[in-house]
């Protein structure tokens, strides 16, 4: 109590919750065994038999009695008329499935993380303690670390296939984007307002009289060299984490619309969280967002609309509402995904020849074993963008417009700090030295322009890869 105070004790009712209440009530297992996703079932071998107008011999001598001593693999023809039968999606048929316990523990922490930052924004709001560390951060950087261990694991899939061509496309998106990260970090603050240019002023301010004290002022130049190449190999990173995610996306989208054609307001839904980067964008647009609001030409004069706090504070609103839409219609997009199964055994149909019958139920379980794969495509990349955001309005020093912004960390005050003093030996003088070189580096406008650049590029990312698997799906996969 006396370190973290009420933050630590709830810390650790949260986490006795997550762990005691995981078998009985679970967001993840609620969000696909509820009922309203179902799924298609594969023929049985018996109507595959009945279809294709053989029987099963019923033991060794009627085999022996037909000419043949072992059973031979049956086929049918392709455009063979079975049915599909539908059942809705149970808590007993998720768990045979790949990574279905990875993807609870990964979203159902994600939520317990949320209630903790909620907490936390209430706890601030009503005492405003000064000198407390913000608990929060630190489950907003665990749920992004997790976020980032999701993404290498599903992508490792793509890696490991006996065909390689997805990791022809992984290796190749990763390249270009490469380039592009690159290329963002040329652009004027002026046009693009990420925050990098001045955070780099404000490391350079911080750590430039601690390298000359210690005749290291060579270093500052590699520092700020190594800032930029660790954002473009980050940038290249999650735009190949993003690239299969983004694809996959595009194909979910096209088909949720097809199956939502007299639901209006679903549609009007599904464009808009599709479209959800593209807004994102928008807002650090600089020119068409700040700008625009701060000197709107409302008859003939341009109005202030927005000051810059109040803008910030919107901004950060848009993304978290954002982030929820595109959670909003998550059921939507992976009952799309589920769909393909019929779509796969339409297309066998127009299809001439005959097929063996494990492969017709292959192709129908694949796509149903897949599922908790394509559901963490889906819901990795809102979560790790609403936690950038949490960490930018916390560390990055801004406000949610109902009251002051909170304190620094005291870690980064600490750092602030006059020299250490000559009567403490040499270990306190050394963490004092690291301690002053992390609080000159992670600053909060450093921290701010670092999520801001990380928001933005997620969001580019989802925005290239979604757009490049519509015209995939579109123009490219049917050729």
């Amino acid at each position: 109590m006396a370190v973290l105070g009420v933050q630590l004790v709830v810390t650790l009712l949260t986490a006795t919750l997550m762990h005691r209440l995981a078998p009985h009530c679970s967001f993840a297992r609620w969000l696909l065994c509820n009922g309203s996703l179902f799924r298609y079932k594969h023929p049985s071998e018996e109507e595959l038999r009945a279809l294709a107008g053989k029987q099963r011999p019923r033991g060794r001598r009627e085999r022996w009695a037909n000419g043949y001593s072992e059973e031979k693999t049956l086929c049918v023809p392709r455009d063979a008329p079975f049915q599909l039968e539908t059942c809705p999606l149970t808590a007993v048929d998720a768990l045979v499935l790949r990574f279905f316990l990875e993807y609870q523990w990964f979203v159902d922490f994600a939520v317990y993380s949320g209630g903790v930052y909620l907490f936390t924004e209430a706890y601030y709001y009503v005492l405003g303690p000064a000198r407390e560390t913000n608990i929060a951060v630190f489950w907003c950087l665990l749920t992004i670390a997790f976020s980032l261990k999701v993404f290498l694991t599903v992508t490792r899939l793509y890696f490991g296939a006996e065909q390689d061509g997805e990791r022809s496309v992984c290796l190749t998106f990763a390249f270009v984007f490469l380039l592009l990260a690159m290329l963002v970090q040329a652009v004027p603050e002026e046009t693009l307002e990420l925050g990098l240019e001045p955070g780099l002023a404000s490391v350079t301010q911080n750590l430039e009289p601690l390298l000359k004290s210690q005749g290291w002022d060579w270093v500052l130049p590699l520092v700020k060299l190594a800032i930029h190449v660790g954002l473009a190999i980050l940038g290249s990173t999650l735009g190949a984490f993003l690239t299969f995610p983004g694809l996959r996306l595009a194909q979910t989208h096209r088909d949720a619309l097809t199956m939502s054609e007299d639901r209006p307001m679903l549609q009007f839904l599904l464009h808009t969280s599709f479209l959800s980067p593209l807004f994102i964008l928008w807002l650090w647009t600089k020119p068409i967002a700040r700008n625009f609001l701060h000197q709107a030409p409302i008859g003939g004069t341009p109005v202030s609309l927005l000051s810059d706090s109040a803008f910030d504070s919107l901004r950060l609103w848009v993304l978290v509402a954002l982030c929820l839409l595109r959670l909003a219609v998550t059921r939507p997009h992976l009952q799309a995904y589920l769909c393909l199964a019929k779509v796969r055994v339409e297309q066998l149909r127009r299809e001439a020849g005959c097929i063996e019958a494990c492969e017709i139920q292959r192709r129908v379980v694949r796509v149903y074993c897949y599922l908790t794969v394509v559901s963490l495509q889906y819901l990795t990349p809102v979560i790790l963008t609403l936690n950038c955001t949490l960490l930018l309005k916390t560390l990055g020093g801004y406000s949610w417009g109902l009251g002051p912004a909170l304190p620094l960390s005291p870690v980064l005050a600490a750092a602030r700090d006059g020299p250490v003093g000559p009567k403490e030996d040499e270990a306190q003088q050394a963490v004092a030295r690291i301690t002053g070189a992390l609080g000159g580096l992670l600053t909060p406008l450093f921290l701010r322009g670092t999520l801001a650049f990380l928001v933005w590029w997620t969001a580019a990312c989802q925005l290239l890869s979604s757009l490049f698997g519509l015209y995939f799906h579109q123009h490219l996969a049917g050729s």
